[in-house]
């Protein structure tokens, strides 16, 4: 079976039924099903098969630290949240903003602190931008833009203290461990980075329409629900997200403490990790033992912001249920990366490396990065899902490198920027959709607006692929 066309089938299944259903997880689900079916074919053989391939998956103790982590991260965003963190934080800086330049430069500088996930960004960008909008002279969709240019296009090129890192580099992991390939997962990312070009492309036409593309007067806006209700005095945009809701306090530094702390901390431990284990300063960082310190770190913050919290006369029960909250955001996502881990290894027991590895040899090596990428913008696009298309597309583009012998972090980074592209073009996806929603946007009307750019962005993606697969 080490080279049998089964070992495709799960993957067959899974592509076309997650663009037909728009739905990711029901689409790997059934791809898992099918797998262990084709491992267990008996009516309850196939069952306990996936039962045992998903168990497996969450028992190892690095997927149980990114579990952890994702739910512990979202679990701190709930409280910050609750606590009017993010409220206070839109409420000051709304007072200080006074011109379109100053709005776009907050824009930009407060990626450094709320890089954590796009909705993160979002709630605490977006916001202020609607209720400084009069003062900003571009379109509502072109601000739409300029915000999610700045939001996962930029939060998947960051290594530490974000919600992608810890699942990034999990789906390296199980992708490189089942071909055998002895990588650090993490090395192998940062590595990859510079390769993600989409999201670099996308972050520079960003900074083009802020601060050198003049703009069309606002009321040619096609994309605006209903002008004349934006500008209605009760179009308030407190209204626009529950996480600046009239109702929550005005604290900025409920924001600010546990953000700082976070980055602070994990970038200590990860240097002190390396430290410890006798390399230099630089050097650490890449040698250290990330996903421990990333935890720790998180941990820690969890703690001291609770503190933190309850010495403001927050009830202590309304903080646990304001981080069970957050924290239950994610679980989707946990779901997801059970079943995609489960999926990896049932495939790569089918024999699908092998399967690869003999039938792909035929297709030239400068075109495999390219190709990959082409074929994920696709599927991320119709699904509408950064983190699906990267958990169907990992395993063969590592495989297609190893057979091609193309450089593995130019693979990856193409895998990585594939999804990057769903994520920012699809009506489907979140970010489309939460960005459209505070400022008052039509979904498909935001969606065609982006595309084009969208679009000039992945045709030169695609020529600096093969331009660098050529010289790499």
């Amino acid at each position: 079976m080490d080279t049998s066309w089964f070992s495709i089938i799960p993957f067959l299944v899974v592509i076309p039924v997650a663009i037909y259903t728009k739905q990711v997880l029901p689409a790997l689900f059934l791809g898992l099903l099918v797998g262990s079916y084709l491992m267990e074919p008996t009516i309850i053989g196939g069952i306990q098969t996936l039962f045992v391939y998903v168990v497996q998956a969450l028992i190892d103790p690095n997927n149980i630290k990114i579990i952890v982590f994702l739910y512990a991260f979202s679990g701190l965003v709930g409280m910050i949240k609750m606590t009017g963190g993010i409220r206070g934080f839109v409420e000051k800086a709304a007072e200080r903003i006074q011109t379109r330049k100053q709005a776009l430069l907050l824009t930009y500088v407060s990626t450094i602190g709320t890089f954590a996930a796009p909705t993160f960004r979002f709630v605490t960008i977006a916001p202020i931008m609607r209720a400084l909008l009069k003062k900003i002279k571009m379109t509502t969709a072109e601000l739409g833009f300029v915000i999610e240019t700045t939001a996962t296009p930029v939060i998947v090129l960051i290594p530490v203290a974000t919600a992608f890192v810890g699942y990034m580099v999990s789906i390296i992991q199980i992708a490189t461990e089942n071909q055998g390939v002895n990588v650090d997962p993490y090395s192998l990312f940062i590595q990859s980075i510079p390769f993600n070009f989409f999201s670099i492309v996308t972050i520079l036409l960003g900074i083009y329409l802020s601060f050198f593309h003049h703009s069309k007067k606002k009321s040619d806006a096609p994309t605006q629900i209903d002008e004349k209700a934006a500008d209605d005095n009760n179009d308030d945009w407190h209204d626009c997200h529950p996480a600046v809701a009239n109702e929550l306090p005005i604290k900025p530094m409920n924001l600010l403490l546990p953000l700082v702390l976070v980055i602070s901390l994990t970038l200590f431990l990860t240097w002190w990790d390396g430290y410890q284990k006798g390399y230099d300063f630089f050097e650490a960082f890449i040698k250290a033992e990330v996903l421990d310190a990333m935890v720790i770190a998180l941990l820690i913050t969890v703690l001291v912001s609770m503190a933190f919290y309850l010495l403001q006369r927050f009830e202590l029960d309304r903080l646990i249920a304001g981080f069970m909250e957050g924290g239950n955001e994610l679980m989707s996502v946990i779901l997801l990366l059970s079943v995609v881990w489960g999926l990896s290894s049932i495939t790569d027991d089918l024999g699908f490396s092998a399967f690869v590895t003999a039938h792909s040899g035929w297709i030239p090596q400068m075109f495999i990065a390219p190709l990959i990428f082409i074929f994920g913008a696709a599927v991320s696009y119709f699904i509408g899902s950064a983190w699906g298309t990267w958990g169907i597309l990992m395993p063969l583009g590592i495989s297609l490198a190893i057979v091609g012998d193309v450089s593995l972090p130019l693979v990856v980074g193409a895998v990585f920027a594939s999804g990057a592209f769903g994520a920012f073009a699809s009506p489907l996806s979140d970010d489309t959709n939460t960005i459209a929603k505070i400022l008052n946007l039509s979904v498909i009307e935001y969606a065609k607006y982006k595309l084009k750019p969208a679009l000039i962005a992945a045709a030169i993606t695609v020529v600096l692929y093969s331009v660098v697969t050529f010289l790499y």
